[in-house]
């Protein structure tokens, strides 16, 4: 990741959600929403399955962005929107670029996407850069 100047495309993260990792997502963060894991109740909302968690979509982009830094800066700030909704079986991809750098932060855009392009999720974050990372 040296230096990450304005430009630099993160590695992609593909997700593909099922219903199990939807109903656990629930468990663990103690999601009564029944949308999100009965699939009859979705449908009465007019859904075509049970809907992906909108901190979920969250989690992802800011984990591509974590597995881009590794060890070398933090994330300050983060932010997303939730724009469309996701099913199991949906393919999402998670893409990022670095759009402003100056010596100590990068700030990147996000976006994840489903197997049609249409924008799930975009985001935006502001990470720190190490010590030794920062350095020209």
């Amino acid at each position: 990741m040296t230096f990450a100047p304005v430009g630099t495309e993160l590695p992609v993260l593909e997700v593909r959600p099922s219903e199990i990792s939807l109903f656990r997502f629930s468990a663990v963060t103690w999601n009564p929403h029944r949308i999100h894991y009965d699939l009859p109740y979705a449908a009465t909302e007019g859904y075509p399955g049970v809907l992906v968690h909108g901190h979920l979509h969250g989690c992802w982009l800011l984990a591509t962005v974590r597995r881009w830094l590794g060890g070398a800066g933090r994330v300050e700030r983060f932010s997303w929107q939730n724009r469309h909704f996701a099913v199991p079986g949906d393919v999402l991809t998670v893409t990022g670029r670095v759009v402003e750098a100056d010596r100590w932060t990068r700030t990147v855009e996000l976006q994840e996407t489903n197997q049609d392009g249409v924008v799930c999720a975009p985001g935006r974050a502001v990470v720190r850069l190490t010590e030794e990372e920062g350095r020209p």
